[in-house]
């Protein structure tokens, strides 16, 4: 094989790469959903097909004394059998109780698909909340 056909092949399998790889939004221990977490967009390894979100509510790293609980919210690349395990080990914690800390993990499959933060919520959930959401607003235009 020529070097030319060699360079044209290697250029063809990078953009079938790039055309097939999933785009998660990435972001460690942010406080809120915002800036850094639905601005920093990654293109995920090869045989990572899901983005990971872990949601977690607790005192702040460093012990202090009365101090504040809040949210520290991580987005990733995973493989789905990496997303699932991690997200069965958190499942016992994922509480939401106030006074309690906890940890939640969700995982999604598609091109930047944890822009939204969706507390333990499955996919099936989803899609449920955005068709009732969508036959609602359909209602209030015909209507």
């Amino acid at each position: 094989m020529n070097p030319l056909n060699c360079l044209l092949l290697l250029i063809l399998g990078q953009c079938v790469y790039y055309a097939t790889s999933l785009e998660c939004y990435v972001c460690d221990s942010q406080e809120d959903n915002s800036e850094k977490c639905v601005k920093t967009i990654q293109t995920c390894n090869y045989g990572e097909d899901v983005c990971l979100t872990e949601i977690r509510w607790g005192s702040t790293p460093y012990w202090q004394q009365g101090a504040l609980k809040q949210y520290y919210i991580s987005k990733r690349c995973a493989t789905k059998d990496k997303c699932e395990r991690y997200r069965s080990s958190n499942m016992g914690s994922c509480t939401h109780i106030w006074y309690e800390d906890w940890k939640c993990s969700e995982c999604c499959k598609g091109d930047r698909c944890n822009y939204y933060i969706i507390s333990a919520g499955s996919v099936l959930s989803r899609t449920t909340f955005l068709i009732t959401f969508a036959s609602y607003i359909l209602s209030k235009l015909v209507l």
